[in-house]
């Protein structure tokens, strides 16, 4: 077989200041090729390659569109990727809950405040296809029999509350039940199978993909590359790199091996250098999006994001040095994430701050045990106890706590403008629930670019490239600068939903 042409010319990678510095260790460089006298060893309606939101909402619309055989494709040897072990927090304008708790929402407000937090560069109409279409996607997971729990949650840059979360406050608590859904429907499901790259036309156009089978993450493999044509197209579900350092360093430097991820391992974007092979367009690889909520304390996600995300609406965040809050708790996460990254000691080295709740309101979240049990959160019953646990200042602390405690009674906040509209009643008294901050990386903006369609764009036409789609964070562009929490699930699993229908509307 010989390579395609194209490959050749369209210096993409090195473009990414990969090949031209950093040392490619991993991930293997998966390679496309010409179709031409290829012997197919399998031919299916429709592939996805990815068993996350995106791949799985992906395979239930399109069987519920009439397809017969939709296959997907995983690489490790689990289900569900990096999607598995987010938060599994759901935004979504006029729901049933924001009408049961009175909540006055719209999918305006939600752009708008998608575009805020994008700092003028997300793409507003992918945000509003997404968000006229988020309530589709959150009802696909109730059909599917995801639980949630019962009131909402106004995350950091959401001017209102809209968020959903699991009652497992994880996203296994959407996978899960998805991929029981899929095989419900007789999609088949493919583990251990990576995707080697892709088979295409001589127009360009994808027939195709190189499936390795019996694959085993970072291990030399003898396994079989097979050769899967797909006559409808193929739907790149892959997700982001945020496991790949080198190409995360070559957009910032100062995201090393040292720096925390709260990804899955296989976060590695293979999927998303062979569409950029292929000519397809990079967008925004240098917005990589760290968690303000996460902390130094447990690897990857682990207890605390939840918990403070949860917590952070009607809690208090302060400088260890000073005592002092330095920051609104529930600022976009670009914003908060740079404020705790300027929280260090007198030398210079981090000097993570403190979340402090009270023990009454924080308790309300399951993880709040979890946190004190496995010693990643700590319980005081006194500010002199705090103070001393943490080297903070006693006397700058109480009169924080006692100036925020005003905020909560008025509503308003002087300090830093936080919305205090979750916060109303809920004042910072003893006993104490308190866990460290300090960001990880989190969410990769960037990747490919599509078209509402999820169709993948071409770089040198405009055009789409045919027969090949994206959906979910393998895609790049849409959030901007900085993407609001719990809008990854929706944008995933509409953009799923979106290019299964426009494959079986073609």
């Amino acid at each position: 077989m010989t390579k395609i042409d194209l490959l050749g010319r369209r210096k993409f990678i090195t473009g990414l200041g990969v090949a031209a510095g950093a040392a490619m260790v991993a991930p293997a460089m998966a390679v496309s090729e010409k179709a031409t006298g290829v012997k197919w060893d399998e031919e299916f309606e429709i592939v996805i390659i990815g068993s996350g939101f995106a791949g799985l909402a992906a395979a239930i619309e399109a069987k519920k569109l009439g397809a017969k055989d939709v296959h997907i494709f995983e690489k490790m040897s689990y289900f569900g990727g990096n999607s598995a072990i987010n938060g599994g927090l759901f935004a979504a304008p006029q729901t049933p809950m924001q009408k049961k708790e009175g909540v006055d929402d719209s999918v305006e407000r939600m752009v708008a405040d998608q575009m805020k937090a994008g700092r003028g560069i997300a793409d507003e109409a992918l945000l509003r296809h997404v968000a006229e279409h988020a309530v589709e996607a959150l009802q696909m997971t109730l059909d599917a029999g995801s639980e949630y729990h019962p009131y909402l949650q106004q995350l950091g840059g959401h001017s209102v509350a809209r968020t959903y979360q699991t009652t497992v406050s994880c996203g296994a608590g959407i996978t899960q039940p998805l991929l029981k859904k899929c095989r419900d429907l007789g999609v088949k499901t493919h583990n251990r199978a990576k995707f080697e790259g892709f088979l295409v036309g001589e127009k360009g156009e994808v027939l195709g993909v190189k499936m390795r089978q019996n694959y085993h993450f970072e291990e030399d493999q003898p396994g079989k590359v097979i050769n899967v044509r797909a006559k409808r197209g193929v739907i790149m579900a892959t997700g982001g790199f945020a496991q790949n350092v080198n190409l995360r360093m070559a957009q910032d430097p100062t995201l090393t091996a040292e720096v925390g991820c709260t990804n899955a391992p296989g976060a590695t974007g293979e999927g998303m250098y062979e569409m950029f092979r292929l000519g397809a367009v990079p967008v925004h690889l240098a917005h990589i999006q760290s968690g303000p909520w996460a902390s130094p304390d447990e690897g990857g996600f682990g207890y605390v994001s939840n918990y403070s995300i949860y917590n952070f609406p009607h809690s208090m965040a302060v400088n260890r040095l000073t005592g002092k809050r330095f920051m609104n708790e529930i600022a976009d996460r670009k914003t908060r994430a740079d404020a705790e990254l300027s929280c260090r000691d007198e030398q210079g080295n981090p000097y993570p701050p403190l979340l402090i709740t009270s023990y009454k309101d924080s308790k309300k979240h399951p993880n709040t045990k979890k946190v004190i049990k496995y010693n990643v959160g700590w319980k005081f019953d006194s500010v002199e106890e705090l103070a001393s646990h943490f080297n903070v200042p006693v006397k700058a602390l109480k009169d924080q706590i006692a100036e925020y405690n005003q905020y909560v009674k008025s509503g308003d906040d002087k300090q830093f403008g936080k919305n205090m509209t979750k916060a109303a009643g809920k004042y910072i008294e003893a006993p104490f629930t308190v866990v460290r901050l300090w960001p990880k990386v989190h969410y990769c903006q960037g990747g490919v670019q599509i078209t509402t369609k999820a169709e993948v764009k071409d770089s040198f036409t405009g055009q789409a490239i045919t027969g090949l789609f994206a959906a979910g964070e393998v895609c790049g562009g849409i959030h901007g600068v900085s993407r609001l929490g719990s809008c990854s699930i929706p944008e995933c699993m509409v953009m799923g939903m979106t290019a299964a229908r426009s494959m079986m509307n073609a």
